[in-house]
């Protein structure tokens, strides 16, 4: 039976609102920004393109759940105290609170414009599905499905998933990192206390990993030779970086094995030399 959005929730004068439909804008998923950051999400309301898209009260907050087709993330309601030349001054109201990264609404809004009348799709609304708990990332997937962007991993990281980090702090293994610009990978090993979690949790603090193929890439996009990775460097990293788990390893192998593992993954990857960012 479908549930519509209206029957739990009757929200009044919705000529008052505008939908923003935040979807991947080329460089950040708006699904781990309000994961990783209420700040850095409640600028996504406060972003001008250059026209008078929020020109209502208030905003009504729907994120992509990329994870997923047609679905959408409720991220709150927020009101639009003023309008400036290069950004909108918004807060974020207590209604809706409760529903607020837990309720799951599906809608096939494919349009270009992120920022449509609400009155033109609030009664298609159906609601998909209300979580016991805010998202906070998906769940584990299984040591031979993971594949994700740095992004994502981040977040992972951040909030210390339970169910990721038991999975992964538990084994060593082989993983690969793809820089989706310029299609150069990079394979690693994990072999310490802390296993594969430990090691991606490195990439997470300073984006590299302490590697010199990809301190050189990292570093000569933000210009900045003196300091490892600062904030500007993890931003290339963000939007270029992905991270997949080669090949799992129990934890009573030797280091020795695991680093043997990944030197074949090297040889059949070709990561070594130009051809990737394996500098051995």
């Amino acid at each position: 039976m479908t549930i519509f959005l209206k029957n739990i929730w009757p929200v009044e004068n919705v000529a008052d609102y505008k939908i923003h439909f935040a979807r991947w804008n080329g460089h950040n998923q708006p699904l781990e920004v309000w994961a990783r950051d209420e700040e850095e999400w409640q600028g996504w309301q406060e972003y001008y393109p250059g026209r008078n898209d929020f020109n209502r009260p208030y905003i009504f907050s729907l994120i992509q759940f990329y994870h997923e087709t047609d679905v959408w993330l409720f991220g709150g309601i927020y009101e639009v105290l003023d309008r400036l030349p290069d950004h909108y001054k918004v807060k974020k109201l207590d209604a809706g609170g409760e529903f607020i990264g837990r309720l799951k609404i599906k809608s096939s809004y494919r349009e270009r414009t992120t920022r449509p009348k609400m009155e033109n799709h609030y009664d298609d609304f159906e609601v998909k599905e209300i979580l016991s708990e805010p998202y906070s990332g998906r769940s584990f997937p299984g040591y031979n499905r993971i594949e994700m962007s740095f992004e994502e991993l981040e977040t992972l990281i951040e909030r210390e998933r339970v169910q990721w980090k038991t999975a992964l702090e538990n084994i060593k293994g082989v993983y690969l990192i793809t820089d989706t610009k310029t299609g150069k990978r990079y394979v690693g090993s994990a072999y310490g206390e802390q296993g594969i979690w430990g090691r991606w949790g490195v990439y997470v603090k300073v984006g590299h990993g302490f590697n010199k193929g990809l301190i050189e890439l990292v570093d000569n996009h933000n210009k900045d030779l003196v300091k490892i990775v600062e904030k500007s460097g993890l931003d290339y990293c963000r939007q270029y970086f992905r991270f997949a788990l080669l090949e799992d390893c129990p934890a009573r192998m030797t280091k020795e094995d695991v680093i043997n593992r990944e030197s074949f993954w090297k040889t059949i990857l070709l990561t070594r030399g130009e051809t990737g960012l394996n500098r051995n």
